[in-house]
């Protein structure tokens, strides 16, 4: 079950990121989980958020450049080995990771993986054969 995840292109510069941070928390949207990739001129930070819709919409009218992409939340325990096993799953589908980050719920039971492939389904049917445990938007919003 894929979730809907933002990008947002922004100058390498000092203040981008607060701006951009500002005008989603004035737009009542919880930030969830985000990952920041950068080069010398330019940055993408991938979010995922509470309310998709609103957050690009606000994002939008500031100027900034937003795209929506799917990405899978995957459930990872939270001890020595939890993601080479779900790596080794990925590798023996030959599937191919284009990035992944991750963040790790309260409990600290689990992390949450999430996982950008380019064959999406394949992924999908690859981890839940496994076992997996695979997020919903809601549910990742929810931890």
């Amino acid at each position: 079950m894929p979730v809907e995840q933002l990008a947002v292109f922004l100058e390498n510069k000092s203040g981008r990121l607060a701006e951009i941070t500002k005008v989603i928390a004035d737009s009542g949207v919880n930030i969830r989980a985000m990952s920041v990739a950068d080069t010398a001129d330019y940055g993408i930070l991938r979010l995922i958020v509470d309310q998709v819709a609103t957050a690009r919409a606000a994002l939008k009218e500031n100027g900034f450049t937003v795209s929506a992409a799917d990405v899978l939340a995957v459930e990872v325990p939270d001890r020595v080995g939890g993601l080479a096993r779900i790596l080794k799953i990925i590798e023996e589908a030959g599937l191919n990771v284009e990035y992944m980050y991750a963040f790790v719920n309260k409990s600290g039971d689990s992390a949450v993986m999430i996982f950008r492939f380019e064959q999406m389904e394949a992924a999908i049917a690859a981890l839940q054969k496994a076992g997996c445990h695979l997020l919903s938007g809601d549910e990742v919003c929810g931890m």
